[in-house]
């Protein structure tokens, strides 16, 4: 490991062309192969948890499983509804919904309560998660109804539009982050290197290796289905660890280049940075990578997705930080030898110094170092407890899984969808009571649900449908035939298979072919994140279940839908944070104990981390579960924290805080092994890490910061926490409470290691002969 980065910055810089093509060829290899392949989506199987996804197992076990489903209505575009007009809009609607190939069936026409609004109900073809897919043509009809029907307003929403709609706005909000973070990431490289050259180098290889990284994760989809989320995060935490893994090699490069004052060429040059900033990077990126890993032991689709993507990107950052890098800054420093005299003259007919291979630490960095620097004992504690307050909110942390019902109202189908719960309450939420047991049976178990239904309707929480407007039963009945007929299927409880009227007035019971499963569906008039809906879904399971259904010996139940597989998820990922947290901070501890061969600063290292994820998530329970910064920061308050933000982003910002942790304490390491005295090493160390880390900070923070200007207040959430963390971090973390910690333990932070003897580095070594580094 220690030599590794040496040899391979070696063979780049001696054969820069074939590394710099070599780089290259693999990106491109990588997206063709990817893209060849394709990716290998998540089915509905991949989603299911706890009891709600037994009860769809179940449910599609006798073909009962949930079918994507479209409403249409058709209201008055000014005044009281015209029934003629909307019954032969309706028609219209019918008439192409069923010619389209997507469509397994059409209901008739159902009007609401106060007789404003008529609804047509549209099954799709095919499993749930594919109905976003299959939607567009259905669309397309709806506004082509509208168009031919200009009195009325036709409007469509349902959960295929409504995913459609997310992931249309999801795919715009991304590439408004990339205009927000580009610009400022580039202006910040500018200022670090003062040259377009080499601020182009760090985007340039980040950029590449985002698109090897998403190549890759379409292969790797075939072992471990995608989420639909990976390629999010590839280019999020691509171009934040792309950049930052390149910036500390390529500033560790110039000052050795300045400290030689041209006694060594660009290969000398480049191995010396390998040795130390090479080897840092490697540890840094399998802190990450291992940190990472963590998450798939929540055995959650979603998590594996983002932790496959995670580790893909991270890994192809690191390997082109060792491999094209080292020729690139070899191509660009034979340049500047043949332009360094040119230079000289110049700064000197100017009257400027030559460069120093001394870093400037400036004011600012100077200022924030006084303090730990000086009073090292009362900066550990006052920073220790502005971190512990920040963290204090953590502990009203409430979870929530955002559905439907939390998504922007800027998605067309969101504010259509308000519209028709508005106006159809029952729509809002079912539950889906699902039950198995031998044929015989079947009858007993199709009463008990039955009493079951007339139980939960004479419940508060849950909605009695309302009764269909005159003359739709035997509209409905005639639809059935004609659907039977036509070979689409009929919507008639005898056709179990496939759904019912939304507007009937009983709950049905659908059962199996082989009466073995039944399914019993419970309205709820009630939004999924609402108390209210959590309420009836624990009434339903803890008391009108046990008092009928669950009187029978030798039946199982379980109940299903939007309420449960939330809550069923939460419930989830709260039982296996304790098992991802202690292998997070097991890996942490082992991690930073091998890296520095240290057991007390594998243990700082941990405490540290605990620190800056606290800090972090006490202040996205602050923001964003109350609601006084809705309006500074555009969003509508869900009342609580999406559920896989928590866990996700800790497990993120342990390796993040990695980082920072291993370029600093390297440089300590570094300074110490060269015969310096414990104190003398810290500050060394924090002086010359200072202005690099604070600078990849700034990048990560651009990069992070403009997920908050996205509509999806979970992609919100992740971008604030992550890029306050990194703030915190890089200022308070790792130039206070760091260089304090280590200014009052002295020699022993590196216990059990031993005092090293003065390490003797060669000033000129030759081409090709890297310095020794202990």
């Amino acid at each position: 490991m220690r030599h590794l980065p040496v040899r391979m910055a070696r063979w780049s810089a001696r054969h820069a062309g074939r590394a710099i093509a070599g780089w290259f060829a693999f990106v491109v290899l990588c997206l063709v192969a990817g893209i060849a392949l394709g990716t290998n989506e998540a089915t509905t199987e991949d989603f299911w948890v706890g009891e709600a996804g037994r009860a769809e197992a179940t449910a599609t076990e006798g073909g009962l499983e949930r079918s994507p489903t479209e409403r249409i209505m058709i209201r008055a575009r000014s005044g009281e509804l015209d029934m003629a007009a909307a019954g032969a809009a309706a028609q219209d609607v019918t008439e192409r919904m069923r010619d389209l190939p997507e469509v397994e069936s059409v209901a008739a026409p159902v009007r609401s309560k106060d007789g404003e609004v008529l609804l047509v109900s549209v099954v799709l073809n095919g499993p749930e998660l594919e109905g976003k897919k299959n939607v567009v043509p259905l669309l397309e009809q709806t506004a082509a109804v509208g168009a031919d029907h200009p009195h009325l307003v036709v409007e469509e929403t349902g959960s295929p539009a409504i995913s459609k709609g997310v992931n249309d706005q999801r795919d715009e909000d991304l590439a408004l982050s990339e205009r927000i973070s580009l610009p400022i990431t580039v202006i910040t490289l500018l200022i670090v290197f003062g040259s377009v050259i080499m601020a182009g180098v760090p985007l340039l290889l980040a950029l590449s290796s985002i698109a090897a990284a998403i190549g890759l994760s379409m292969v790797a989809s075939h072992v471990m289905p995608d989420a639909g989320v990976g390629t999010n995060l590839i280019l999020l935490i691509g171009l934040a660890v792309g950049v930052d893994y390149t910036l500390f090699y390529l500033k560790r490069e110039r000052e050795e280049r300045a400290r030689a004052g041209g006694r060594l060429g660009p290969e000398a040059l480049v191995e010396l940075a390998a040795a130390t900033a090479g080897r840092a990077i490697v540890i840094s990126g399998l802190a990450v990578i291992v940190s990472t890993a963590t998450l798939y032991l929540a055995t959650d689709v979603i998590f594996s997705s983002l932790a496959t993507g995670t580790i893909l990107v991270v890994a192809v950052a690191v390997a082109s930080s060792l491999t094209v890098l080292p020729a690139l800054l070899v191509v660009i420093g034979r340049r500047a030898d043949r332009l360094a005299p040119r230079r000289a003259a110049r700064r000197a007919r100017r009257g400027k110094p030559a460069r120093s291979g001394k870093p400037e630490t400036g004011r600012v960095f100077g200022a924030l170092l006084r303090p730990a620097r000086t009073r090292p004992a009362l900066t550990l504690c006052l920073s220790v407890l502005v971190m512990l307050g920040l963290a204090v909110p953590a502990l009203g942390l409430k979870l929530i899984d955002p559905g439907k019902d939390t998504f922007s109202r800027d998605i067309p189908a969101m504010r259509v969808y308000d519209r028709l719960t508005e106006s159809f309450p029952e729509l809002f939420v079912t539950h889906e009571v699902v039950t198995r047991s031998t044929p015989e049976r079947a009858a007993q178990v199709k009463r008990a649900l039955e009493d079951l239904g007339r139980r939960a309707q004479a419940d508060p929480l849950f909605a009695r449908a309302p009764k269909e407007a005159e003359g739709t039963q035997d509209a409905q009945d005639a639809q059935d035939a004609q659907d039977a007929q036509d070979g689409k299927g009929a919507t008639s409880p005898e056709n179990p298979t496939n759904p019912r009227n939304p507007a009937r007035s009983e709950p049905t019971v659908r059962t199996s072919a082989d009466g073995r499963i039944s399914v019993l569906e419970l309205s709820v008039p009630h939004p999924a994140p609402s108390a209210e809906a959590i309420e009836s879904l624990t009434r339903l399971r803890q008391d009108h279940i046990p008092a009928t259904v669950g009187r029978l010996s030798g039946v199982e139940t379980a109940v299903s839908g939007d309420v449960a597989r939330g809550r069923d998820y939460v419930s989830h990922e709260s039982d296996k944070l304790p098992l991802v947290l202690g292998f997070l901070l097991l890996m942490t501890f082992l991690m930073t104990a091998w890296a520095f061969r240290s057991v007390v600063l594998g243990a700082i290292g941990v405490v540290l981390n605990l620190l800056s994820a606290g800090a972090s998530l006490g202040l996205l329970v602050l923001v964003f579960q109350g609601t006084w910064a809705e309006g500074l920061l555009a969003f509508d308050s869900l009342g609580a924290i999406a559920s896989r933000v928590p866990l996700f982003l800790v497990v993120i910002l342990f390796g993040l805080s990695m980082d920072y942790q291993v370029f600093v304490v390297s440089r300590i390491q570094e300074a110490r092994q060269n015969g310096m005295s414990a104190r003398e090493a810290v500050l060394e160390g924090i002086n010359r890490s200072a202005k690099v880390v604070t600078s990849a900070a700034i990048v990560m923070v651009t990069v992070f910061g403009a997920f908050v200007a996205l509509h999806l207040t979970e992609m919100k959430q992740m971008g604030f926490c992550l890029a306050v963390a990194v703030l915190l971090d890089a200022v308070v973390i790792r130039l206070m409470v760091l260089p304090s910690v280590l200014l009052l333990l002295g020699e022993r932070a590196w216990w059990p290691a031993r005092r090293p003897g003065r390490t003797v580095r060669t000033q000129e070594p030759a081409a090709g002969s890297p310095a020794e580094v202990g």
